[in-house]
C-alpha cells in the first residue's frame, strides 16, 4: 500500500571510540540492513523523547543528552514509503546493548564508522557523514 504522506522516524547515532553501534533490521524498509537503533515518533511525543524511547526499547540503553545531528529523508525506488528522520548523535549512555525486539533485530554490533557493515541503511550513512563533516 502505498502512503500519503511522510512517516516520521528517529534515529540514534550511539558513537564510542570512533566506532557506531548498530542493529540489523529484518523487515522493510532496508531488511537485512545494518541500521541505526530508533523507530516511528508518537503523535504529539517529541523527537528527542520518541529517540530515547526508541533506545531503551530496542537495545535496553539509556541515551544521555541526545544533540540533533542531522535530517534523513528517505523513500524506497517504488515510492511506496516515505520516511523523515532526525538522527541525533549519542556518546553518553547507560547499560549495556542488547537485542530486545528479536522479532525486528538479528544483529547488534560496533562498526568502525570508516568501515560500515555492508550493507548499511541510509540513516547510518547519512549519519558519518554528517559526522565527518563536523
Amino acid at each position: 500500500m502505498i502512503q500519503k504522506e511522510p512517516r516520521i522516524g528517529v534515529g540514534a547515532a550511539i558513537i564510542k571510540d570512533d566506532k557506531i553501534l548498530l542493529i540489523r533490521r529484518k523487515n522493510a524498509p532496508e531488511a537485512d540492513h545494518w541500521a541505526l537503533p530508533g523507530g516511528k515518533v508518537d503523535l504529539f511525543e517529541t523527537c528527542e523523547t520518541a529517540v530515547t524511547r526508541e533506545t531503551k526499547e530496542e537495545i535496553d540503553v539509556e541515551i544521555q543528552n541526545p544533540f540533533l545531528l542531522t535530517l534523513m529523508d528517505m523513500w524506497d525506488e517504488e515510492k511506496t514509503h516515505h520516511w523523515i528522520a532526525p538522527i541525533y548523535l549519542v556518546t553518553e549512555f547507560i547499560g549495556e546493548p542488547s537485542i530486545q525486539e528479536p522479532h525486528k533485530h538479528s544483529g547488534l554490533g560496533w562498526f568502525s564508522i570508516h568501515d560500515l557493515p555492508n550493507p548499511s541503511a541510509k540513516a547510518v550513512k547519512d549519519a558519518v557523514f554528517a559526522l565527518k563533516i563536523k
